[in-house]
C-alpha cells in the first residue's frame, strides 16, 4: 500500500447524502448532518499543518482550512497545535478555497471570550485586574484582551473619589492615583456587538442597596442628573448617590451622533427620561424629551418631492444628507462611478438639491437621489 504524503493538501471532496424521511432516526440524523453556516462555531480534529495552512477534519462535512490572514492572526496558538488536537473555530466561508470550509480561530476565540463574559456575569465571578488608565468618568481595565470601563460610581467605597462639591478635576486627580493598582471587580455588562464591557468593584451588599434605589424609578420618569462619564457608546448619568444610568449613543439625539464627548462633558447637568428598568440597570434617553423630528417631517415631505439637503457624513453605502435637523437620508453610491466621484460631487457641509426616492418616517428611513434632482433641472 502506498501512503499519500500530503492527503490534506489535495482539493476537498464534497459528499452529499439523503436520509429516508421514514427512517426512525431521520430527525436525529438530519440535525447532526446540518451543514455549518457562516458564523457557526465548529469543533474538529487537526489533520495537518503545512506551508502556512492548517487542515481540520469536520465529519461528516469534509475538511476545514485556516490559511492566509486567519493563519497569521492565530500564529501564537498554532505554534502549540499538533495533529490530533481538537480545536474550536468559527466558519468564515462554508464553500471556500478549493471546496474547503474556511475557518477562523481568532473569531472563535472572540466569540468564546464574550460567552465566558456572559457566564461570569451570571456567576458573579470576581477578577483581579490592574487599572491601565483613568479618565474623568472612571477607569480603563482589560480582561482577556478586551478593554473595559469601570465607572467611578461603580468603585468600592474605599476607592470612590469623595471630593468637595464634586470638582471634576479633583475627581480625575483621585482616579489617576489608582493607575497600576489591582482591583477586585466583576463584569456587569457584556455586549459583543458593541464591544462594550463594564466592570463593577461594588460588593454584593452594595448591589442590594442599589437594587432598592432602582425600585423607586419607573419607565417614563423625567429626572435631572449629572454626567459622570462619556464613552464611545454613550453617557453615564448619576441620578442620586450610588445610582447612575446609561444614555446609549442612539438615545442622545435624533440626529447623527459620532462622539458622545462632543455633546456632554463630565460634570454637566442634563434632563433625562427613564426608558427601561431591567436587570439592575436604568436605561435613559435625552432625545425622548424632544419632539421626534420625523413626526414633523411626515407632515411636510413625501416620496417624489424635491428638497435641499446638507451632506453630513460619508459611509460605505454613500453619503448621508440632512434635509432638516434630525432627518437625514442616504444618497446611494451606485449613482456615482466611484467613492471618489461621490466625494467630488457632494462635499461635506455643503447644500445640494435632492429628490426623495423613499420616505418611511415611522421607521425613520429615507433615501435621496442626487442624479434625479439634477435630471429635473
Amino acid at each position: 500500500m502506498i501512503e499519500e504524503k500530503n492527503p490534506a493538501a489535495r482539493p476537498a471532496t464534497v459528499v452529499t447524502f439523503t436520509v429516508d424521511p421514514g427512517h426512525p432516526m431521520a430527525d436525529k440524523i438530519d440535525a447532526i448532518a446540518t451543514p455549518p453556516r457562516s458564523g457557526d462555531l465548529v469543533e474538529g480534529t487537526i489533520i495537518e499543518l503545512v506551508r502556512g495552512r492548517l487542515y481540520v477534519d469536520l465529519p461528516p462535512f469534509g475538511t476545514g482550512i485556516i490559511y492566509g490572514r486567519e493563519y497569521l492572526n492565530a500564529a501564537d496558538v498554532l505554534r502549540k497545535a499538533n495533529p490530533g488536537d481538537t480545536i474550536t473555530a468559527k466558519v468564515v466561508d462554508p464553500s471556500g478555497l478549493d471546496g474547503y470550509i474556511e475557518l477562523s480561530l481568532k473569531e472563535a476565540r472572540q466569540a468564546a471570550i464574550w460567552g465566558e463574559a456572559e457566564q461570569a456575569i451570571a456567576a458573579q465571578t470576581i477578577y483581579t485586574l490592574t487599572v491601565e488608565e483613568a479618565n474623568k468618568g472612571g477607569l480603563i481595565l482589560s480582561w482577556q484582551g478586551i478593554q473595559g470601563f469601570l465607572p467611578a460610581s461603580q468603585l468600592a467605597k474605599e476607592h470612590y473619589p469623595r471630593v468637595p462639591e464634586g470638582d471634576k478635576d479633583k475627581i480625575f486627580s483621585e482616579l489617576l492615583k489608582l493607575q497600576g493598582i489591582p482591583l477586585s471587580v466583576r463584569i456587569i455588562t457584556a455586549d459583543a456587538k458593541e464591544g462594550k464591557l463594564i466592570f463593577s468593584e461594588r460588593a454584593g451588599d452594595e448591589e442590594q442597596e442599589k437594587a432598592s434605589l432602582i425600585d423607586k424609578y419607573q419607565v417614563g420618569d423625567v429626572l435631572e442628573g449629572e454626567v459622570t462619564g462619556a464613552v464611545d457608546f454613550g453617557v453615564f448619568v448619576k441620578l442620586e448617590p450610588g445610582l447612575e444610568g446609561l444614555v446609549h449613543i442612539s438615545e442622545l439625539d435624533w440626529g447623527l451622533v459620532e462622539d458622545p464627548r462632543a455633546l456632554f462633558s463630565v460634570g454637566d447637568r442634563t434632563q433625562v427620561k427613564v426608558i427601561e428598568v431591567k436587570d439592575g440597570k436604568v436605561s435613559l434617553s435625552v432625545k425622548a424629551l424632544r419632539e421626534n423630528p420625523w413626526k414633523v417631517a411626515s407632515e411636510k415631505y413625501k416620496k417624489g418631492m424635491d428638497v435641499q439637503g446638507v451632506v453630513i457624513k460619508y459611509n460605505k453605502h454613500g453619503a448621508l444628507a440632512s434635509i432638516e435637523e434630525g432627518v437625514a437620508g442616504l444618497v446611494h453610491i451606485s449613482e456615482f462611478e466611484s467613492p471618489a466621484a461621490l466625494r467630488d460631487a457632494l462635499e461635506l457641509g455643503k447644500t445640494y438639491p435632492f429628490s426623495i426616492t423613499l420616505f418611511e418616517p415611522k421607521d425613520q428611513r429615507m433615501t435621496l437621489s442626487y442624479a434625479d434632482a439634477k435630471a429635473k433641472k
